[in-house]
């Protein structure tokens, strides 16, 4: 199974935009279809910024959101820091993916991180869509 870690701004786009790429891309992994990476640092960002007023989720859906994540996540406890990223705060993100062996990092702010870190690709959300319609279209070796 594929593993993912995805960047917050995923999050927040899968939340406001329900049927977007990044929303696409929360449902395949929620659904079982892709293995959702997290760690506690990861998560509490998740946490903090949907529960932000600003963007006017209504509880239930913070809530529903956050024990689905919290059930369906494979979790990890990064053993190292990293300090790779343009801005530091994303550096969580590449220290789950690393402790997690994932293969994509998925954000909406390629950027902000290398093009790949350790065996991890950094992909968009859409990105990661074609590569999975890729894959399931290629013939079977």
């Amino acid at each position: 199974m594929i593993q993912v870690v995805l960047d917050t701004n995923i999050m927040v786009s899968a939340l406001l935009q329900p049927l977007g790429p990044p929303a696409q891309v929360f449902t395949l992994a929620i659904g079982g279809s892709l293995q959702l990476c997290v760690s506690g640092k990861v998560y509490a960002e998740y946490e903090e910024v949907i529960s932000r007023p600003r963007f006017q989720r209504p509880d239930d859906v913070i809530a529903g959101t956050l024990q689905a994540i919290r059930d369906k996540s494979f979790w990890v406890r990064p053993a190292e820091t990293i300090r790779a990223c343009a801005d530091p705060d994303d550096d969580m993100f590449l220290e789950c993916a690393q402790a997690a062996r994932a293969d994509y990092l998925v954000t909406g702010n390629l950027k902000h991180f290398p093009a790949s870190w350790e065996k991890t690709r950094i992909v968009t959300a859409r990105g990661l869509l074609d590569i999975i319609v890729r894959e399931r279209e290629a013939p079977p070796l």
